[in-house]
């Protein structure tokens, strides 16, 4: 996908790797300065330096959005670094359910469910409240929410996850209700299943594989196939655009078709 984004700055969360890399390596392909930020530093220079190389060079920060004060330190040192013009602000950061903590709402551990709230929609929130202000100053931005299609349809044993992207996806909205008139266009992307490296990692596993897990998956997918992170970071191009200026609070599924409709024939 090509854009003209020569002159921007986007920050992106959970960069390292998976979908945030993808999205940040999309951006910096199409000529932003990236700041890449995760909890694995290293992992986040890493993908900096390995990105498209921009003239005054992507940066990576250490963040942890579960933390108020890395958020405050790591928001100040990308505004500094940028001139305090942050244009594109990719929210992406977020864990899954592990295996173990897989039980009703009445089972569910509360510290799973404390630290997903933290991650998935808290830091969503935070990061937002830590650069908006820079976005409102300039009269310019563009937010893109990573969210779930389990934030529009929810599935079964995950009850902290679906709550956090549910609300990660009437976040979305109510923001952008709030920051429009001020040039700020807001919007978030549902992703249905992707093939990262977690994802890999778990569908392939031995208890997976004994319970046939990933021709369940597919079979609630019409194109039959997990997207690629390739294929997500697309969509956050096309919302981050500065050329998209009239599309703001909406939730875009990239899901294959997940959320359309039962894919069974029952």
């Amino acid at each position: 996908m090509k854009l003209d984004l020569s002159g921007r700055k986007a920050l992106v969360t959970g960069a390292a790797q998976g979908i945030g890399r993808a999205i940040a390596d999309g951006l910096a392909a199409n000529g932003a300065r990236v700041i890449y930020t995760d909890r694995d530093a290293a992992g986040a220079k890493a993908a900096a330096d390995a990105a498209t190389k921009h003239p005054q060079g992507h940066l990576a920060f250490a963040l942890d959005v579960a933390n108020r004060q890395s958020i405050a330190d790591t928001a100040k040192a990308a505004l500094d670094a940028t001139g305090g013009a942050i244009d594109i602000l990719i929210n992406n950061a977020g864990i899954g359910v592990k295996a173990a903590d897989r039980k009703p709402a009445d089972q569910f551990p509360i510290a799973s469910w404390d630290e997903m709230i933290a991650i998935d929609l808290t830091g969503v929130f935070l990061m937002t409240q830590a650069i908006a202000p820079a976005m409102r100053a300039r009269k310019f931005g563009r937010i893109v929410n990573i969210a779930s299609v389990l934030g529009l349809v929810p599935m079964r044993l995950q009850s902290s996850y679906v709550a956090a992207k549910a609300g990660v996806v009437n976040l979305t909205r109510s923001t952008a209700l709030e920051l429009a008139a001020d040039g700020i266009l807001v919007n978030g992307i549902a992703p249905g299943s992707t093939a990262t490296a977690g994802w890999r990692s778990w569908i392939h596993n031995a208890t997976s594989a004994e319970l046939d897990l990933h021709a369940r998956l597919l079979s609630h997918i019409p194109l039959a196939r997990p997207a690629e992170p390739e294929e997500i970071a697309r969509g956050a191009l096309f919302l981050a655009d500065p050329g998209n200026t009239y599309i703001t609070g909406h939730i875009l599924a990239i899901d294959g078709g997940w959320t359309a409709g039962f894919a069974r024939d029952f």
